[in-house]
């Protein structure tokens, strides 16, 4: 890969990827704790301070690895530390604090979403990078949000399925936990984690669209009324 373009690809990936984890992880812990547990706060993870959340590996390694061979955009931060014990009501509590995460990221893409419509409204240079970064973060917070939602254990869907279950069939279901991170790392090295998650993301890109486009037309018109 040409170095130039490389560079080029982390400035305009680099807020958007930050972004996307913290504001992921700090929803976790901020629902943590409005459902009982204030493990994560008193561990200063209910902050949108990056370097609480970053992971070596899975916040910059893996990403640096997909753009240098082109693959899917994959990667993780710290696992908020929850104490279900600790939630009002464990079941219901961990179903929120794990849908936390997801819909943090479902917020940011349409908020990348709302900015990438006006970018091209806005003339002069800024109006490209602007274009290129809310893209970027549009396509990693609906990728990041499906990629949460698999059912699979530790991942936040596998969370949800589990305070759905009966409590013996969920104590059997947890029992894949251990091997969760491993299956998922088998389906993205086999390459079958973008063919499972490709029509969930482009149907949750086409929804944003439909809903955020008529929003900034609104908009549009209305400043052109006034001024």
């Amino acid at each position: 890969m040409n170095i130039d373009l490389l560079m080029q690809q982390i400035v305009i990936l680099a807020l958007p990827v930050l972004l996307a984890i913290t504001v992921h992880e700090a929803a976790h812990a901020f629902a943590a704790k409005r459902f009982g547990d204030a493990t994560a706060y008193m561990m200063g993870r209910m902050t949108l301070n990056p370097l609480k959340h970053i992971d070596p590996i899975g916040t910059i390694l893996m990403p640096l690895l997909g753009l240098l061979f082109g693959g899917m955009l994959f990667g993780w931060a710290k696992p908020v530390p929850v104490n279900a014990g600790a939630l009002r009501n464990p079941r219901t509590g961990m179903r929120w604090v794990a849908l936390a995460g997801p819909m943090a990221n479902l917020a940011m893409a349409a908020i990348w979403m709302f900015l990438f419509l006006m970018s091209e409204n806005i003339p002069g240079y800024f109006s490209q990078p602007l274009s290129m970064m809310s893209k970027a973060g549009i396509e990693l917070n609906v990728s990041l949000m499906m990629l949460n939602l698999l059912p699979i254990l530790p991942l936040d869907g596998g969370r949800v399925v589990e305070s759905l279950l009966p409590p013996g069939v969920a104590w059997k279901y947890s029992r894949i936990e251990p091997y969760g991170l491993w299956i998922v790392l088998g389906l993205a090295y086999f390459r079958l984690l973008g063919p499972i998650l490709s029509p969930f993301i482009a149907l949750c890109l086409h929804a944003l669209y439909a809903v955020i486009n008529p929003l900034v037309s609104v908009l549009l018109n209305l400043v052109a009324r006034l001024f």
